[in-house]
């Protein structure tokens, strides 16, 4: 088309969009309205698309063509270290992808504006452009500060902060280059200039003992201390459960069923409405450091071969009322951030270490979830109830473990009184896990480490960390309750927050199944979905194989992330029509938030105003809790990513056996057994040139067809260490360049 032609019929078509009684049409619409013939509509598709591009025009979710303003929608952006981002729209299955020149000024975490440029006829990918920022979730930036001579740039820590802050001259308190900063943005640039800002705080020199983590904190806006005014709520708060001297008779001595949980106790008070379940044998078990000890249990079997089981968690609600102070500043927490170094928790010391916190030999305020199950897993009946505990034993996962499964006599022993509980509790959670495994629960079970720091924060040691029997037997007993609790009060048709998994997209699973058929795996789809169980079978072959790593982390890619939601539209991973978060209130604000409604509805029902009221916040605080969720993983990720850094400095140029976790046309990825990862460059291959096989995951020689590939083992140098950008490098050790070819 010559370019008159189609700049009079650009101006046509924005005319006909500036009248004010125009409203957004598909491109055959405009045709008709326009008496254009058929034989040229593929000429105004053509103008039309070329106005979205260049901004003037902009077209919805539908394929409708309007003003830029017609189009817009609102949502929150994410950026990338690469510089592009994406949109989260609500109502909008897919996310919108912002090519780097279409950022504006947006920055990771802003809610923005903006109008779908290109969208894809199957509505798998749609692009889009930011016409402005509505609101600035970063005012202050956390980073590297480089000096030059008369001004200087701030390095977001922030990887999703992808533009360096300028500071002027006049405006560095005196920061030198190497010192870690917070600065204070002034102008947010326009997408072609940078940021600029002030420093405002000077947290240390990179290489001083803490400040590698402060920064890590701060750069992703984690709170630390807890307001004076939140601190001055809890003054008062108790740190024993007072309970009168004459006591009601103790109720539970020998095998005892549901029926007599239907009695509630005369109790006054704090303690008005509980039962008295002291007379069990109850137990915690948690890791050997942990202090928020917030779930205990108590396990009979039964001479028809059925099991009581009792998961009883911490009464967090009962300290922590709704629209207080204390209340909002959870709210705002949303979960308690485990970070190597330091936990940064959701509620005060006070209440999660204390009067919260299942400690042995202490009464406590629990909501418990007693289940009758039978001898195949299957959950017959269920209480949930407000109950007064007390803790027999703190107990450990090493130590549970030594008893189920070593059967150490040492162990044995010190806690034989328990011993047959916890050979129960073994029995009870073989029957619950292979249930979920036949209905089809997917299981992946990624090498973990945890990181052992001196007192100035350096490494130590990695150690991996294993899953054993006695972590299985809290994980399906926690699954369980969470399980029942969501099934009772979904049939209640209560206001209610679930945990929700998404089915996988349907385009990533055939993209997956195209993968793994190189590999000799296949996978079962019907009609483009698949159930869980055909993810786990899969997860089952390959068990074992070199590919296993690789396979494994692929499918899980493919996965949605979970999250928190007021419907209840099951949970994908788990293969679980109803799933809720029940058994975490210490460090989870969405299990404090469903305690307070389930406490209200045994408490006499809820009633139509409060139902009402908690339907309006529900829907709000899905969205924050699950936002600050993955805020809580991101910065978790990066303290280990970091000492992971650190740790490997100590072995620059010392050898080490790996495997091949990923593959890309840069270069490969390496895992060693403790877990750290590290990229082996092209440049570093220098014996052959290597192109990538995009299909096959792989990197070939065209020479001496030598290949790496996903899986393979490998032995490689430590070549090198960027703490700034958190990666390690790996060479190919000498051995490895000067071996055969593989064909």
């Amino acid at each position: 088309m010559e370019k008159e032609l189609f700049e009079q019929r650009e101006k046509i078509l924005l005319d006909l969009m500036r009248d004010q009684a125009y409203v957004p049409m598909k491109a055959k619409e405009i045709a008709a309205v326009l008496n254009i013939p058929k034989s040229q509509r593929g000429e105004l598709k053509e103008v039309l698309d070329a106005l979205v591009s260049q901004g003037k025009a902009s077209i919805s979710k539908k394929g409708r063509y309007g003003r830029p303003e017609h189009c817009a929608v609102e949502g929150i952006y994410a950026g990338s270290r690469r510089g592009f981002g994406f949109v989260t729209v609500e109502g909008m299955e897919r996310d919108v992808f912002i090519p780097e020149d279409q950022t504006s000024s947006a920055l990771n975490g802003d809610r923005v504006r903006i109008v779908v440029t290109s969208q894809e006829a199957d509505e798998r990918r749609a692009e889009g452009r930011v016409i402005r920022v509505l609101e600035r979730a970063n005012h202050q930036v956390i980073g590297y500060y480089q000096k030059n001579k008369n001004f200087g740039f701030v390095v977001p820590d922030n990887p999703r902060i992808s533009v360096d802050l300028f500071i002027p001259e006049g405006k560095d308190m005196g920061a030198v280059t190497g010192h870690k900063v917070a600065a204070r943005i002034l102008e947010y640039g326009d997408g072609r200039k940078n940021p600029e800002g002030e420093i405002i705080e000077i947290l240390g020199h990179v290489n001083d003992p803490g400040t590698d983590i402060l920064s890590i904190v701060r750069a992703y806006g984690l709170p630390e201390e807890f307001p004076d005014e939140v601190m001055e709520q809890i003054r008062d708060i108790p740190q024993t459960v007072y309970v009168p001297e004459e006591t009601p008779p103790v109720l539970y001595e020998g095998e005892y069923g549901l029926d007599d949980l239907m009695t509630h106790l005369q109790w006054a008070g704090e303690l008005a409405g509980r039962l008295d379940l002291r007379a069990l044998r109850t137990v915690t078990i948690d890791g050997e450091d942990a202090k928020d000890l917030d779930d205990a249990i108590t396990i009979e079997k039964r001479e028809d071969g059925s099991f009581i089981l009792g998961v009883h968690i911490a009464d967090v609600s009962h300290y922590v009322p709704e629209g207080t102070l204390l209340d909002e500043e959870a709210l705002k927490r949303g979960t308690s951030v485990y970070l190597v170094d330091r936990v940064i928790p959701m509620l005060p010391h006070k209440l999660s270490n204390g009067i919260c916190s299942l400690n042995q030999g202490e009464n406590r305020l629990a909501l418990s979830c007693i289940m009758e199950v039978d001898e195949k897993g299957n959950v017959t009946d269920h209480r949930i109830c407000e109950t007064l505990i007390q803790v027999d034993r703190r107990m450990t996962y090493r130590a549970v473990n030594a008893i189920v499964e070593d059967e150490s006599p040492k162990e044995t022993e010190e806690y034989r009184e328990l011993v047959p509980d916890f050979m129960t509790m073994k029995e009870l959670s073989r029957l619950i896990r292979e249930k979920r495994r036949e209905r089809g629960a997917v299981d992946f079970d990624f090498p973990e480490s945890k990181i052992i720091l001196d007192e100035n924060g350096k490494p130590l040691e990695i150690r991996p960390y294993e899953r054993n029997t006695a972590t299985r037997i809290i994980e399906d007993f926690m699954l369980l309750a969470n399980e029942t609790v969501a099934e009772d009060y979904y049939w209640q048709s209560a206001p209610f927050l679930y945990r929700t998994h998404d089915k996988p997209d349907p385009e990533k699973m055939r993209q997956l199944a195209a993968f793994i058929n190189n590999f000799g795996y296949s996978v079962r789809m019907s009609q483009g979905e698949i159930h869980p169980k055909e993810v786990q079978k899969l997860l089952d072959r390959i068990q074992g194989t070199e590919e296993e790593a690789l396979l494994a982390r692929l499918t899980l890619r493919s996965m949605k992330q979970a999250k928190y939601t007021t419907e209840c539209s099951g949970h994908f991973g788990l293969a679980a029509r109803f799933y809720t978060h029940f058994t975490s209130p210490i460090r989870r604000y969405p299990d404090l938030q469903i305690h307070r409604i389930i406490k209200e509805s045994l408490k006499g029902g809820l009633k139509e105003k409060r139902s009402a009221h908690y339907s309006r916040i529900l829907p709000g605080v899905a969205v924050q809790t699950s936002a600050l969720e993955r805020r809580a993983d991101e910065a978790e990720r990066e303290t280990q990513k970091l000492k992971k850094c650190q740790y490997m400095e100590a072995f620059v140029g010392h050898c080490f056996e790996g495997v091949i976790s990923g593959v890309t046309n840069w270069g490969f990825f390496v895992e060693l057994p403790n877990t750290v990862e590290g990229l082996v460059r092209l440049s570093a291959l220098e014996d052959d040139y290597y192109v990538f096989d995009e299909r096959h995951y792989e990197l070939r020689g065209e020479r001496r067809g030598k290949s790496y590939k996903l899986g393979q083992k490998i032995r490689v140098v430590t070549a090198g260490v960027d703490r700034m950008s958190r990666t390690v490098e790996f060479a190919p050790a000498a051995e490895e360049l000067a071996g055969k070819a593989e064909v």
